[in-house]
């Protein structure tokens, strides 16, 4: 990680730095510090384990790319309530499992961050998911690197 990235304490500030280097034509920088807001988001809302903080890291990440589009911040509210009432590993699980892609997972892989996506930190952390939510995650991840 670039120092500068790494010395970035809060979400503010890495949007305050990304919207700088944009400017100056470095998107590799903007989307490094993108990326540690989503980092530092994540480890303020206290997960328990590693599955469970890459997953709120996901929801963070979706959240960027909705306010990306929408030129505001927006919230992942369903993903949110979801969690709230399942847990974040069996609100995980629920989304993984539907037959269709989430529109989220659409959305990271639209911008390049796929590795951000649900279905990725299923496979990162197989052992804190069923079985059929790493199937699905394999099956869709398979379907998008061949398309």
């Amino acid at each position: 990680m670039d120092d500068r990235i790494a010395k970035l304490k809060t979400p503010e500030e890495c949007a305050i730095f990304a919207k700088n280097v944009t400017v100056r034509g470095r998107p590799d920088l903007a989307l490094a510090a993108r990326k540690r807001a989503i980092q530092l988001r994540a480890e303020s809302f206290g997960a328990t384990s590693a599955a469970e903080r890459e997953c709120i890291e996901a929801v963070y990440a979706y959240e960027e790319v909705l306010s990306a589009k929408a030129g505001r911040r927006q919230s992942a509210s369903r993903t949110w309530q979801m969690i709230k009432r399942h847990g974040v590993i069996e609100a995980v699980e629920r989304v993984v499992k539907r037959k269709a892609d989430s529109l989220g997972y659409t959305a990271l892989v639209e911008m390049g961050l796929e590795e951000l996506a649900f279905e990725a930190v299923v496979l990162r952390h197989v052992s804190s998911f069923s079985a059929e939510a790493v199937e699905r995650s394999k099956e869709r991840l398979r379907v998008k690197i061949v398309t």
